[in-house]
């Protein structure tokens, strides 16, 4: 697997307050903005940090990933998790953190979630999921590969793994 860096994802308040930080803090200006939205693509640190607005829960990590430079990359991560019985979701072609993406997330005994994924294509919007019709910066919040099939997933989710309806 070609591993290209690691990526965060992170909850913040205030997205100008937040970027004007990490700018000061790695001395580079962030590699996109988006209402609500913003990410940093580094080299050094090899980092792919994003982060999105929301409200404060007392959770500020949205999820955790690896970026991969090929779908067949994500597909070998794929085969290896469930190989190691590790239970796994996979997206294709869709549409998050303004990018076309392949994924597949996998969750820790703790609940965080963690993405292998492609970025294929820049995208217009944040999202695909119905969610967004409802609440438009409420995106890349992880809902429980674990969660029981009863329990609906949250309405503001369009970047990490969903269960079923």
């Amino acid at each position: 697997m070609n591993v290209l860096k690691p990526h965060v994802s992170l909850n913040v308040t205030n997205i100008e307050q937040s970027v004007a930080f990490y700018e000061k803090a790695f001395g580079v200006a962030a590699t996109k903005r988006r209402p609500g939205y913003a990410k940093f693509d580094l080299e050094v640190p090899s980092l792919n940090l994003t982060m999105q607005e929301a409200p404060r829960t007392g959770v500020n990590a949205s999820h955790f990933g690896v970026q991969v430079a090929t779908t067949d990359d994500v597909v070998e991560a794929k085969a290896r998790f469930e190989a190691a019985g590790l239970t796994t979701m996979t997206e294709e072609d869709t549409s998050c953190c303004y990018a076309v993406q392949d994924k597949v997330w996998i969750e820790d005994p703790d609940g965080n979630s963690w993405e292998v994924f492609v970025v294929k294509a820049d995208a217009d919007i944040m999202g695909d999921s119905a969610a967004l019709k409802k609440d438009e910066s409420a995106c890349c919040t992880p809902v429980g590969l674990s969660r029981k099939p009863e329990v609906k997933p949250s309405a503001s989710s369009c970047c990490g793994p969903k269960t079923a309806e």
